[in-house]
């Protein structure tokens, strides 16, 4: 969200040239992705970590793989432009309070997840957890159709 609200133009250009092949390549995985899901039995044990490295350890951890994965970048940055959210005029307290939004968006939706996952833990059986995964594929896979189909 950073690279995409301060303004990296060149690339933005670029990603929206692209647009159409990025498209279905992304619409392609997503299909693949959404398939898999769908027919993928659910974990029957948790699984172990392998030890406890602490809330900063995990939080620095988590911030160096988001920044490292490409696709965050790339979508981010695509959506900005399209959206035009990227025009920030060489404003940085603009940019700045863009990032801000899509960093307490981000961590509302992942606490809301979190505290949803903690409160109805108990009641996912394996069968119930075979239902997710078949509508989380479904979806991911219309998603993947919609992709190629709107490219």
């Amino acid at each position: 969200g950073t690279i995409a609200a301060f303004g990296i133009t060149a690339l933005q250009q670029l990603l929206l040239q692209q647009q159409g092949w990025l498209r279905l390549v992304g619409g392609a995985f997503l299909i693949y992705l959404g398939v898999r899901t769908f027919f993928t039995p659910p974990a029957m044990h948790e699984a172990q970590a392998v030890r406890n490295p602490g809330l900063v350890a995990a939080y620095l951890s988590t911030l160096g793989l988001t920044l490292t994965n490409p696709a965050t970048i790339l979508s981010f940055t695509v959506v900005f432009a399209a959206l035009r959210l990227g025009e920030t005029a060489g404003s940085y307290d603009a940019a700045a309070s863009m990032v801000l939004g899509v960093f307490l968006g981000s961590a509302s939706w992942w606490l809301f997840l979190s505290a949803l996952v903690g409160f109805f833990r108990e009641r996912f059986t394996p069968a119930r957890m075979l239902w997710v995964n078949r509508l989380a594929g479904a979806v991911i896979l219309g998603f993947g159709i919609a992709a190629l189909v709107l490219s």
